[in-house]
């Protein structure tokens, strides 16, 4: 599957069809979660068929394609699921219970509620929510592929303007030549990952260098707001936006970052072995989600990007035929890389010093080469990843599962 994003010209009151799209959306995909917890017993199809209860007894939810409806459906039935699979894996962190909406960016349509134009630089929409004819603009060239390979089409706000994103199923391999090199890769804070050939790759800190930026956009929003208001003035929703356009930025920074990096290493080596979380934080149960609550290296944790670099690495790997191998975290830090000998560190201790062989490396660089061992004796059976998950880009249809819709913006800015 891949996605396509254009950025979308129209009218001010298009945009405003989008938005009331979107509200509406939500309040499906709400409402569908409460009938959830109200009946036991429910599934995937019976929240589908309650969005036909909820088009005849909301005329605004009728207003949206019934296909858009199922869509919000289905969101909800992801985030159910994936409650139910915590419990049944006994997660030891927070099992994810489903949680209303406030905040929603996005509406999507499936096969139909759409159509394209002839030469695929405009789509119009033909439900009843008025949303109508949307200029494309975009350097993709969505006539490469047939119109029936185009399954999902969403509707994308974000602090700078509207997207719309096109899901084509598509063979995504291209055969290149073999390199015959095998690599290992360690993520961390000081270096953003240091691999088994004794090269490091420095961290970019893209939040850190625009830190003083955000605080300046932040604490001007702040000077006008008005406690108590009903309606905030205009001039605090251009700041708002002027603030969230910052962060943006951030986090495009970083994804192009990781998307560069990543291609180079794939397109370097065969065998890439990696690990889920870096060695300098893998005592808090290897969630970068979990990870964040350490107050002494949130900041630097979520300025590294690991799950996107990881996502970007499995999406090469899939697509130049590479294999990759995300091999269990445990003591490859530790461990000596050429006798074996556990060696216990402090996070403060970055140089490895073996007292059995006398082996001494750079920490990062020896826990990249026992990372590299495990993923050689794992190459067998690859296909569960270690850990008997899909990749992380290739969950499933649904354009939430993709790297490429994630939300780029926290909800409290937008």
């Amino acid at each position: 599957m891949i996605v396509f994003e254009f950025k979308v010209k129209a009218k001010s009151a298009q945009y405003a069809a989008i938005d009331e799209a979107i509200r509406t959306a939500q309040f499906v995909r709400n409402k569908c979660l409460r009938y959830w917890m109200d009946n036991q017993g429910i599934n995937k199809y019976d929240l589908n068929k309650y969005c036909r209860v909820l088009a005849k007894e909301f005329s605004f939810a009728a207003e949206l394609n019934s296909q858009a409806r199922q869509s919000s459906a289905e969101r909800a039935w992801s985030a159910i699921s994936r409650f139910y699979e915590n419990c049944r894996n006994k997660f030891k962190s927070p099992k994810g219970f489903p949680r209303f909406k406030k905040n929603c960016r996005s509406v999507e349509y499936k096969t139909s509620g759409w159509k394209l134009s002839e030469n695929r630089k405009a789509i119009t929409f033909t439900d009843k929510k008025r949303i109508g004819r949307l200029k494309l603009k975009g350097t993709y060239d969505l006539n490469f592929y047939q119109l029936d390979q185009i399954k999902r089409v969403r509707l994308v706000r974000r602090a700078d303007g509207y997207y719309a994103q096109f899901a084509v199923k598509a063979d995504l391999r291209i055969k290149t030549k073999p390199t015959g090199r095998a690599i290992g890769l360690d993520l961390g804070i000081k270096y953003f990952l240091a691999d088994s050939n004794g090269k490091t790759e420095k961290s970019p800190k893209f939040y850190r260098c625009c830190e003083r930026q955000l605080s300046r956009a932040n604490r001007k929003k702040s000077k006008k707001y008005r406690r108590g208001a009903k309606l905030q003035s205009k001039n605090y929703h251009k700041s708002r936006k002027r603030y969230a356009r910052k962060h943006l930025r951030v986090s495009r920074q970083r994804k192009e970052y990781c998307k560069r990096v990543a291609y180079s290493v794939i397109q370097s080596n065969d065998l890439v072995a990696y690990v889920d979380a870096p060695a300098a934080c893998r005592r808090l149960d290897l969630n970068v989600k979990g990870l964040v609550r350490n107050r002494h290296l949130s900041k630097s944790i979520s300025d590294a990007g690991w799950s996107t670099f990881r996502r970007w690495l499995e999406y090469f790997g899939h697509k130049y035929g590479k294999v990759t191998v995300a091999v269990p975290p445990q003591y490859t830090s530790q461990d000596c890389p050429k006798c074996h000998h556990r060696v216990k560190k402090s996070l403060s201790q970055r140089t490895h010093v073996c007292g059995n062989c006398g082996f001494v490396e750079d920490r990062d660089i020896a826990a990249s080469l026992n990372i590299l061992q495990k993923g050689l004796s794992t190459a067998g059976h690859v296909g569960n990843y270690a850990w008997g998950d899909l990749t992380s880009w290739a969950v499933g249809a649904i354009l939430s599962s993709n790297g490429e819709s994630e939300n780029q913006e926290s909800s409290s800015i937008v």
